[in-house]
């Protein structure tokens, strides 16, 4: 099938089938999908958590406004973007790339300069509203990628981010989160969406063109 087609198959799913699970390998080329993903200046500003502990999993229910899909997936992602720009944080990617292309580090410093005197002065806010969307760019290849795989996956933005942030320690690890995908297998039976005619607006009003 076509990546088209991917997309027109798959929807939000509201109800998983616990007893399927979705294969490692499959799980990893999701997340590989999300990792090779495009980001500003290739920075990669944020990380997927892949939780499978089913304790944790109910924990996260009611701090994701008691929505059972959470604890019904076969695995859910958690994708959380840095907190704040930091010059160490620019370094270490920059490092990376000369140090994998054979190159001398500080190739790239007066790129490196510029990113530090734009991100540094901002407040953390600002720095995260721009962290926050390059993980929004991860998430939706992570999507596409399950639908090619038949794979079904729910997008949540509903959940509290400070409890969320709190129960997984990731301000400790200099995170918050930004949005949650659960996947699995629909449950084909007690779906309510499953059957539905997918619906977008037609591409008439969707593009507006300048000719």
């Amino acid at each position: 099938m076509s990546l088209l087609e991917d997309l027109s198959w798959r929807y939000a799913t509201k109800k998983y089938d616990p007893s399927k699970k979705v294969s490692t390998e499959d799980v990893h080329k999701i997340i590989e999908a999300a990792r090779l993903a495009p980001t500003s200046s290739g920075l990669q500003q944020f990380r997927v958590l892949l939780i499978t502990n089913q304790e944790l999993k109910e924990k996260i229910v009611p701090v994701a406004m008691d929505q059972q899909i959470i604890a019904d997936c076969s695995h859910l992602l958690v994708f959380a973007a840095w907190d704040q720009y930091t010059e160490e944080r620019i370094d270490e990617i920059y490092n990376r790339t000369t140090d994998e292309r054979e190159l001398p580090r500080g190739r790239f410093s007066s790129y490196t300069d510029r990113l530090k005197s734009l991100y540094l002065q901002q407040s953390a806010e600002e720095n995260f509203v721009h962290t926050a969307r390059q993980a929004y760019i991860g998430f939706g290849l992570a999507i596409a990628q399950a639908a090619e795989l038949k794979i079904d996956t729910t997008p949540v933005e509903g959940f509290n981010n400070q409890q969320l942030d709190e129960l997984l320690g990731l301000t400790e690890k200099g995170l918050k989160s930004v949005t949650l995908l659960p996947i699995g297998y629909r449950d084909n039976e007690g779906d309510w969406l499953v059957n539905m005619k997918k619906v977008r607006n037609p591409l008439s009003e969707f593009i507006i063109e300048y000719n």
